[in-house]
This record gives C-alpha cells, sequence and structure tokens, in this order.
C-alpha cells in the first residue's frame, strides 16, 4: 500500500523550506562576514562603515565625489546596494542598502535617517542603528576608502 502525501503537507513542508531559505539569507551568516571583514567580532558597525586613508590594497570603483554625499545625509548607490552618509563635515560611512527586516532596498536618506519604503524601517546615519522599526537589527557595515575628493567601494 502506498502512502501519498496530502495537499496539506506539501504546502507545509514547501513553506517551511522558503522560511529556511529567507532564514538563512539574513540570519547570523552576515554578522559573520561583516565580523570577519572588519577583523574583530567587538567592532561596531560604526567603526567598521568609517571611511579610512588608503595606503594600503586598491580599492574598488569610485562610488561618488566627496562633494556629492550632504552633510546630515547621504547618497543611495542602488546598482552597489551601499549607502553612504555624511553625519558630520568630512565623516562618511557606509551601510548596506538592504533593509534587514524583509530585504527591501533602502529609498531615502533624510532627516538624520535611511529610510525603507516597505514597511517604514528608519536606520541612523551615524550608525545604520534602528531609529524606527519594524526592523530590529541594524544595516550592516560596509567598508569605504576616501582618497581625496574621490569615494571608493572597499
Amino acid at each position: 500500500m502506498t502512502i501519498r502525501p496530502t495537499r496539506r503537507t506539501i504546502l507545509g513542508t514547501g513553506s517551511a523550506v522558503a522560511l529556511l531559505a529567507g532564514c538563512s539569507k539574513y540570519g547570523d551568516s552576515d554578522n559573520s562576514s561583516s565580523q570577519a571583514a572588519s577583523g574583530s567580532p567587538s567592532d561596531s558597525p560604526s567603526s567598521t562603515a568609517s571611511a579610512t586613508a588608503s595606503g594600503g590594497a586598491a580599492a574598488g570603483p569610485e562610488l561618488a565625489k566627496t562633494s556629492d554625499i550632504p552633510v546630515g545625509g547621504g547618497t543611495i548607490f542602488k546598482d552597489e546596494k551601499v549607502v553612504v552618509t555624511q553625519p558630520e563635515q568630512g565623516e562618511f560611512k557606509a551601510f548596506s542598502a538592504v533593509c534587514t527586516h524583509q530585504g527591501c532596498t533602502v529609498s531615502t536618506v533624510s532627516n538624520g535617517t535611511i529610510d525603507c519604503p516597505c514597511h517604514g524601517s528608519k536606520f541612523r546615519i551615524t550608525d545604520a542603528s534602528v531609529a524606527t522599526g519594524p526592523a530590529t537589527r541594524p544595516l550592516p557595515a560596509e567598508k569605504i576608502t576616501v582618497e581625496g575628493n574621490s569615494i571608493r567601494l572597499g
């Protein structure tokens, strides 16, 4: 006698697989990769996002000129999925442009926050910490290099 799965069993299994796949994309693996890139798990997002003066490894392609990033605001680079902010004159930071709530790309930077259009999450431009939920985790830091008036990824 062959036991055939019911429609409910198939749908339940498919939903569980989809849920696990979504969790693995935005779970602890993101934190470990950003910690590995920063060199220390105790580094805060703001310290890893700070721009560095390059003297070592070559940085990636130019994202923008420093004059393109407004003081007290920021600019979103959708193709690179990065947002670069300038909380204070000459202080540049970079974060993932992918919201930690459900993976939408943030859409604006205004009034000191990086804003997600999907569910209203807002992140502070200084350290990408959550200013308004539903997101509960900050945006992951990205590395940038500032050389003269050029901002480069990496």
